[in-house]
Parts: structure tokens; C-alpha cells; sequence
């Protein structure tokens, strides 16, 4: 991000860790759909994609021959936010993208000093700026995920609505506790999202029903319905918002933006 574009003007800054460490239970499609869900109802957000896939950054048509200054940039070279900062396509909306050299930061962050602090450390650069920082993290418990939840003031967790749901996030959960108690005391699930939900399906019912029984009002009203917009936008370089707005998947997204703003907005009551 060049001087002459300056952070744009935000009224606090909530940090979102969007993390399962089950890859294919639509982490990065949340964190693009619901990032660009909060800019349509005018918050200012910044994703940081910590996924060495990129996947968030080709979501929202970042190329990679734009991607040479990126997360790595960020954890290992010292370069400051604002000069790993890209805008997007959509107002309001902006992204530290990843790059395929992020691949090794997990290695390479070992002999760092707080290396479970990077992440945070250079954020704090944002911090006011942006209303929410949403952080991709990789489908690992990993360094860079401890970073990203070092980092945030909340996890938000994508859970797919298949069998094996509740043994696949606690790890997760057991990795929560443990940051909580060594890292960040404050660190706690915003909310558990219930994701490719067929409707036609009893297993996502029963699934569903599993997860709000053991995690309560931790799991959001809104579910994201198992959609072939959701599936086809990433082809195109877009969110789904933009790809077909008014398809279920979308509008799904939307309505999950609203209850994470009024959730947050209980808690800080």
C-alpha cells in the first residue's frame, strides 16, 4: 500500500481468528463471504491470509505475481502492515494476501523471539483502523495458526455438518485452552458456524443438532446451506456477494454478518 492511500477510518477493531484445523469445511469461503458480508453493511475489514494455499487471496482476485510482499512478508521480513496491505474489488474490503514462501515461516519462525507473538506485533499497526481483521488460518494447529490466535480477540469456527463434526474440533478446542492459559487470557470462541448444511440430508440435521446440544448459544442461528454459487465463485476471483447476491449461499452469509455484529455488540454492552 503506497502513502498517498492511508488506512481508511474505522471505530475499533475486533480481531477474528477464522480457524479448523479440518481442511474442506468452507474456513477461507467463510472468511472471504463474511468479510465481504460486514464491507456491504459498512464495516471496514482487513483479511490477513495466513493459509499458505492462498486460497483467500485468489478469492478475491489477488494474482499471484501481485502476492511478492505477503503474510511472510509480514511474519518473518519485518515489512510493516501498510506496505503488505492490497486493496480488493470490493469498498471497504482489504487483505494481506498470502504467497507461497509462507510454506516455510512455520520452520523458520522456531528460532524467532516471540515467535507466537509475530503476528500480533505487526498488527497493532491496524489496530483502529479497521472494525474487524478477519485471519484465514491454515487447516493446522501449526505456528502460524498460534500466531493467529495469539493475535485475536475470538475464534470464529467453520464446522462442515458431517459425522465426524465434534471429534474434529477438539483439538481445536483443547488448542484454544492452551493459548488461553499461556498466550492470550482473553482469547475465547466468538461463535461456532455450521457450513455445507443440506437440508435434504438427515445426517446435517442430526449433526446440527449434536453441536448445539455440547456447544449451546456458541453456535450461530444462521447455517450455511451446501451451495453451487458458493462452490463456483472462487473460479471467477470473487465472493459470492458479488458473484450472485441473491442465490442462498449469499444471503446466508449476509445474515451471519448481522448476528456477528449484534453478538459482538452484546458483548461489549
Amino acid at each position: 500500500m503506497s502513502p498517498d492511500h492511508p488506512l481508511p477510518s474505522g471505530r475499533g477493531t475486533r480481531i477474528l481468528a477464522v480457524a479448523n484445523q479440518k481442511g474442506g469445511v468452507g474456513k477461507t469461503t467463510t472468511a472471504i463471504n463474511l468479510g465481504t458480508a460486514l464491507a456491504a453493511i459498512d464495516q471496514q475489514v482487513l483479511i490477513v491470509d495466513l493459509d499458505p494455499q492462498g486460497n483467500a487471496s485468489t478469492g478475491l482476485g489477488i494474482d499471484s505475481d501481485q502476492r511478492k510482499i505477503n503474510s511472510y512478508s509480514l511474519l518473518v521480513e519485518n515489512v510493516q502492515l501498510l506496505d503488505v496491505i492490497q486493496p480488493t474489488e470490493i469498498p471497504g474490503l482489504e487483505i494481506v494476501p498470502s504467497g507461497t514462501d509462507l510454506y516455510g515461516a512455520e520452520i523458520e519462525l522456531v528460532d524467532f523471539e516471540r515467535r507466537e507473538y509475530r503476528l500480533m506485533d505487526a498488527l497493532i499497526q491496524g489496530t483502529g483502523a479497521y472494525d474487524y481483521i478477519l485471519i484465514d488460518c491454515p487447516p493446522a494447529l501449526g505456528l502460524l495458526t498460534i500466531n493467529a490466535l495469539v493475535a485475536a480477540q475470538a475464534v470464529l469456527v467453520p464446522l462442515q455438518c458431517e459425522f465426524y463434526a465434534l471429534e474434529g474440533i477438539s483439538q481445536l478446542v483443547k488448542t484454544i485452552d492452551k493459548v488461553r492459559y499461556s498466550f492470550n487470557a482473553n482469547l475465547d470462541i466468538q461463535g461456532i458456524v455450521l457450513t455445507m448444511y443440506d437440508q435434504r440430508n438427515n445426517l446435517s440435521a442430526d449433526v446440527a443438532a449434536d453441536v448445539r446440544g455440547y456447544f449451546g448459544d456458541k453456535v450461530y442461528t444462521t447455517v450455511i446451506p451446501r451451495n453451487v454459487r458458493v462452490s463456483e465463485a472462487p473460479s471467477h476471483g470473487v465472493p459470492v456477494l458479488v458473484y450472485d447476491m441473491n442465490c442462498a449461499g449469499a444471503q446466508a452469509y449476509l445474515a451471519l454478518a448481522g448476528e456477528i455484529i449484534h453478538r459482538e455488540r452484546k458483548l461489549s454492552a
